[in-house]
């Protein structure tokens, strides 16, 4: 995207740059737009430290995208690289600054948001094809589709032969520079992952946001036939890609492998064992006839912790996978009595319609708590 953005700066100037120009340019754009990003950042930051209110949170991260954006492209600097890197920024503070429900608010609106805008820019692109191709008067409508069809199958090589030295230069940096401990993958793991190349959105609005003329008032022919070109390139991965994706998968002999990334246990494993560890040391400091409170605690951990053993070695204290799996069943049914008997009292009129709605919004967050503890 830097590149494009690049390019089309010299294409709608008209300017033909000497390589100094050029590379101060381009030094210019990436800098610039990543202090702009940092420093939009920064004052979202300053700003949400001191805000706790879900719906003035949720507005301000719509709305931080396209003051990072214009602020950038005022400067002349890279908007794009302005956003990514606010984006990038705030998501690692957001931890710190949101809190439990805003974060829970702000996730559901960010997957509707993201579902609509993709489905409208899907839907403006197949308004315009008409359009786009009743413009290309100088070529068939075979010779389109061939065109098409040759471009789609070279993006689709192009991401499969690169994604294997990709995956090693990756997988070194990771071993090498960051000191992890994270295995090679195999060569079907990469071929898939090169097959799941489907272009979208990105690749739809990079064509859309070429310029209709150039700065002499010509007009940019090819303009449409690149427009045509990605949509062909989207809808040959989405169809093809898509569809044969599940068959390759059961091909490869990959389907079916359900176990947590060896990452993830660890996490996973680390923070119960870390809480555990804290009740432990507040059960010690605290009054004997409150002991129980403590120890009720420490024991669902404990079945937790059981789901995260090692090797499959079932933790000391007996309590195994079975028994921790039985448990979040029986709870996920007595929630499942706890919403029938609310929306009972509702029907006969013993509570209001509001509280309904705050008892179910209470046990759905209960029940989505067990669905992604137990899959």
């Amino acid at each position: 995207m830097l590149a494009l953005e690049f390019g089309l700066a010299l294409l709608v100037g008209g300017e033909r740059p000497s390589f100094e120009f050029g590379f101060l340019r381009l030094i210019y754009l990436i800098s610039v737009g990543i202090l702009v990003g940092l420093v939009i950042g920064e004052i979202v930051h300053f700003v949400e430290d001191r805000v706790d209110d879900g719906p003035i949170e949720i507005a301000l991260s719509i709305l931080t995208p396209y003051v990072a954006y214009l602020t950038a492209e005022h400067i002349r600097a890279s908007g794009v690289l302005a956003v990514v890197t606010c984006g990038l920024y705030l998501s690692r503070k957001s931890s710190h600054f949101f809190s439990p429900g805003v974060r829970l608010q702000a996730w559901a609106v960010w997957e509707s948001l993201t579902f609509i805008l993709n489905g409208l820019v899907f839907v403006l692109i197949g308004l315009q094809l008409p359009y786009v191709l009743g413009t290309i008067q100088d070529h068939h409508l075979g010779t389109l589709v061939i065109y098409g069809a040759v471009f789609s199958a070279f993006l689709i090589l192009l991401r499969v032969i690169w994604l294997f030295p990709g995956a090693y230069f990756a997988n070194l940096i990771r071993r090498r520079i960051l000191h992890q401990n994270e295995p090679m993958p195999g060569r079907r793991q990469i071929f898939v992952v090169g097959w799941t190349g489907m272009r979208g959105v990105i690749s739809l609005a990079a064509a859309i946001a070429l310029p209709q003329t150039f700065e002499n008032g010509n007009p940019f022919v090819q303009r449409n036939i690149i427009i045509f070109l990605a949509f062909s390139a989207i809808l040959v991965t989405l169809v093809l890609q898509g569809l044969t994706l599940p068959p390759l998968i059961r091909a490869l002999g990959l389907a079916g492998d359900t176990h947590q990334h060896p990452e993830e246990k660890s996490a996973r494993r680390a923070v119960v064992e870390a809480a555990l560890r804290y009740l432990n040391e507040l059960r010690d400091q605290a009054q004997p006839e409150l002991a129980g409170v403590y120890d009720d605690l420490a024991q669902h951990y404990r079945y937790r912790l059981s789901t995260l053993s090692q090797d499959g070695q079932l933790p000391t204290d007996g309590i195994g996978p079975e028994f921790y799996n039985r448990y979040i069943e029986v709870s996920r049914e007595l929630l499942r009595i706890e919403r029938q008997t609310a929306v009972r009292l509702r029907n006969e009129r013993r509570i209001s319609d509001e509280l309904l709605r705050q008892l179910e919004r209470e046990l759905d967050l209960d029940e989505s708590r067990f669905l992604a503890k137990h899959g």
